[in-house]
């Protein structure tokens, strides 16, 4: 399998503070990963550098056949498919759905006068209904639940086909049933062979869906463990991570973390 992303010695420092130290890490073309970590451990920063948005203060970043420094990064990003709080902000409340997802095609963030064909206009179609969102095409985004925006920004960072995706905290202010909808439609896609590679960054191990193949557990910007997911999410290893003693329990494909 090729690599698309590799991470060789990845340190990122600002104003004096480390980050992330050191980070060695490979994703194939196969893989879907989680990243777990509390607050402050470095999961955002360690996307930033894979989503082409920051360059390493140290070491080497692969990114599908690139490395950082030497590519612009301007042909790089349209080729990763990315879904954030931060970007979420940006998008105008008034933009309509659709106009939402097919402008990714220019990779920019509300419409202006930039001209689209009919296959652009099909594949966001194509997209929200397979989000289960087609209804909302014609809606504004300022109008739409937190859970339908979270499937907006899905079918908008699909839209270019891109060879990686990265969804940073999916989840986040769901309610339960949001959440449980959403961690569904996100193992359909997990499970989907023709989906690209891709990291799901959570705090939580309840948000994982089926299908993900690895786990990264972070903690103070380092790799507490890396791995395959049956190997690598543990109690032992999120105890570690989170600072409390923790249990962890499977149960048909999801986990579900106690304190003890």
């Amino acid at each position: 399998m090729a690599a698309v992303v590799e991470l060789a010695g990845v340190s990122i420092v600002r104003n004096g503070s480390t980050l992330i130290n050191n980070i060695y890490w490979e994703v194939d073309e196969s893989d879907r990963w989680v990243v777990i970590g509390p607050n402050g451990a470095g999961k955002t920063t360690l996307l930033q550098v894979i989503s082409a948005q920051i360059h390493p203060s140290s070491g080497v970043a692969g990114l599908l056949g690139e490395v950082l420094g030497t590519v612009d990064v301007f042909e790089l990003r349209p080729r990763i498919g990315l879904t954030s709080a931060a970007l979420a902000e940006r998008i105008p409340r008034g933009e309509r759905v659709h106009d939402v997802v097919v402008s990714a095609s220019y990779a920019v963030v509300g419409r202006w006068r930039e001209e689209y064909d009919e296959l652009d206009h099909e594949r966001a179609s194509e997209l929200l209904a397979q989000l289960r969102i087609d209804r909302l095409a014609n809606r504004t985004f300022g109008t739409l639940s937190e859970g339908e925006r979270k499937r907006v920004q899905i079918a908008r960072a699909l839209m270019t086909d891109p060879e990686l995706l990265l969804l940073d905290e999916p989840a986040a202010g769901l309610d339960l049933a949001g959440r449980e909808s959403l961690v569904t439609t996100l193992g359909e896609l997990a499970q989907d062979q023709y989906a690209p590679a891709s990291v799901l960054v959570t705090h939580h191990v309840e948000e994982i869906p089926n299908g993900i193949t690895h786990a990264m557990l972070l903690k103070a910007g380092e790799i507490v463990a890396a791995g395959p997911l049956r190997d690598t999410l543990t109690a032992d290893n999120l105890t570690k991570t989170f600072e409390v003693e923790l249990s962890l329990i499977e149960a048909d494909g999801r986990w579900t973390a106690r304190a003890l």
